[in-house]
């Protein structure tokens, strides 16, 4: 089985729910769009029964380049993460 692409998103949104393709897609990308304006102010955002999308800190540290082998400094950043509610888990057991 193939994975499951943007354009086949939109098109089971839209069968779904009974709209046009373009209304599906603009749906999608304000969807998209919300979450990441949220992530980026430090928001979390949780769909009950879906998952939480959360906005998580991650550490400076040091690294080795694989090439060189040269330690390097990686800075601490804020990453984007997904934590799958428990009705998903059940549903993709």
């Amino acid at each position: 089985m193939a994975d499951m692409t943007k354009a086949d998103l939109v098109e089971a949104i839209a069968e779904q729910a009974d709209l046009k393709k373009a209304d599906a897609e603009r749906a999608l990308a304000a969807f998209v769009d919300t979450v990441a304006k949220a992530l980026s102010r430090g928001q979390s955002l949780q769909i009950t029964g879906f998952g939480t999308f959360e906005p998580r800190k991650r550490a400076a540290r040091k690294a080795r380049n694989p090439q060189t082998g040269e330690e390097i400094d990686v800075p601490a950043t804020t990453v984007p993460a997904f934590r799958a509610g428990k009705s998903l888990k059940d549903v993709v057991k």
